[in-house]
């Protein structure tokens, strides 16, 4: 007998991620991003159209999208108008016909209105007004106050953004510029990111900005400063290349094709992070290289976190004790304090707290934790010392290697350090990882 196809069902709209399930979707996966936006700064206007590139998973009958705070005009799935609806951040479609598992489908989605951030337990996160122009810090959840999406990590997708908005001012968005185009007093900007990405890492600046050349030799970086923070860029960005060529002796080949930080005109709390991408407040500058550790941590996450993403937020340790490390072997290698006084250090820190963190699995409320941060980076120095400095590099450069523009969980991690040593390391990973106590030092 030849068995029945299976009966088409709706997708699932949680992502099953076990921190924030409400983000991101089930039932297919998207391969590609086409976004076409036009922006209105003065009214804070924001047009779009959304070409989703998909391919479904299970037999599909509807799928949901991520999308905050904007109307939805029109929705087609491959080019014949569907049903949808909308409930909090979901955007619900219900295409003419089913889809079979393994379908290959394009979802185009038409919308506008004002963006803003969404609110919640990390403050605002998204889309955000500048006091002259505008920026997207979408981590871990902003994604969908500007373009719908399956806004998880481990649903990554290549991109091409066009954006159209008023000439005085410079866009730029995570990914390598394409075209710029003059139609009377308005300029269009056309990315392309080819490297599959996470939703919360694609960014875009808006504002009246100055190119600033870093390094011209090896990897292309640059800033994007204010005119009037120039002088105080050059100064406190000075040490890139050097910083660059560091990491990269430390981790490998720097995993994208350049790197440009923004500087806001604004103040930020903290530094955003985005792929191939950095932005910073005007208050990280001071001529005095004050928060250079934070450039560091910020290039870092090119390689742990943007290029090797985890495939769930639990896993949150491998992003931020990889960047937190990379401060500290940067510290070292630029004549300041070494890597194990600062790991000596914070381990005295963190062994006067408490001991209520799990660093393998945090908790939501804490994944940004400074406690997550930091042990993270001790347990690193940790295995350096327990693997030797050699067996500790090449683990790194490994780990990079192998899971380029990946995703990671932590047993990915534990298992291939035990293969990079030569015996268990069990024991080890569980009293840093599992346990709630400190590990002595």
């Amino acid at each position: 007998m030849t068995p029945k196809p299976s009966p088409a069902s709706p997708g699932a709209d949680t992502s099953g991620d076990s921190y924030l399930p409400a983000h991101g979707n089930g039932g297919y996966s998207v391969r590609h991003y086409d976004l076409e936006l036009d922006y209105r700064l003065v009214s804070n206007r924001l047009s779009g159209r959304a070409r989703i590139h998909c391919v479904a998973t299970q037999p599909l009958s509807g799928l949901t999208l991520d999308l905050a705070g904007l109307r939805v005009g029109r929705v087609f799935v491959n080019g014949v108008p569907a049903r949808f609806s909308r409930a909090l951040h979901k955007l619900r479609i219900r295409p003419a016909r089913s889809l079979p598992d393994g379908a290959e489908f394009l979802v185009e989605v038409r919308y506008t209105g004002n963006p803003a951030p969404l609110g919640g337990e990390w403050g605002d996160i998204g889309w955000d007004e500048l006091t002259d122009g505008a920026l997207v810090a979408s981590q871990p959840v902003g994604a969908p106050s500007w373009f719908p999406c399956n806004d998880h990590p481990a649903d990554k997708a290549t991109y091409r953004v066009s954006i159209t908005t008023s000439s005085p001012y410079t866009v730029l968005v995570t990914g390598d510029p394409v075209s710029r185009s003059r139609s009377a007093s308005t300029t269009t900007w056309v990315y392309e990111r080819r490297e599959p990405t996470s939703t919360y890492l694609m960014s875009v600046q808006i504002g009246r900005y100055e190119d600033l050349e870093l390094g011209s030799g090896g990897v292309p970086q640059r800033a994007a400063v204010p005119p009037r923070l120039r002088a105080l860029a050059a100064l406190d960005l000075g040490r890139h290349p050097q910083i660059m060529d560091t990491l990269q002796g430390f981790f490998g080949p720097y995993p994208f094709a350049e790197y440009v930080l923004v500087v806001t005109d604004d103040e930020l709390d903290d530094p955003i992070e985005a792929q191939g991408m950095s932005i910073f407040g005007a208050n990280h500058l001071d001529g005095r290289r004050t928060h250079e550790r934070l450039v560091v941590h910020e290039l870092a996450h090119q390689w742990f976190g943007n290029s090797v993403s985890v495939a769930d937020w639990r896993h949150i340790w491998l992003n931020e004790g990889f960047a937190t490390y990379a401060e500290w072997l940067w510290s070292e290698a630029s004549g300041g304090p070494s890597a194990e006084a600062h790991a000596a250090q914070w381990h005295a820190v963190l062994a006067s707290r408490p001991a209520d963190l799990r660093l393998a699995d945090p908790g939501m409320p804490r994944m940004f934790d400074e406690r997550v941060y930091k042990r993270g980076g001790v347990l690193l120095h940790a295995l350096r010392r327990e693997l030797g400095d050699f067996t500790f590099f090449s683990l790194l450069q490994t780990w990079a290697d192998r899971y380029r523009h990946g995703v990671v969980r932590t047993g990915d991690f534990t298992a291939l350090a035990s293969v990079h040593s030569g015996r268990s390391l069990d024991t080890f990973f569980h009293s840093w990882l599992e346990d709630f106590a400190l590990p002595s030092f």
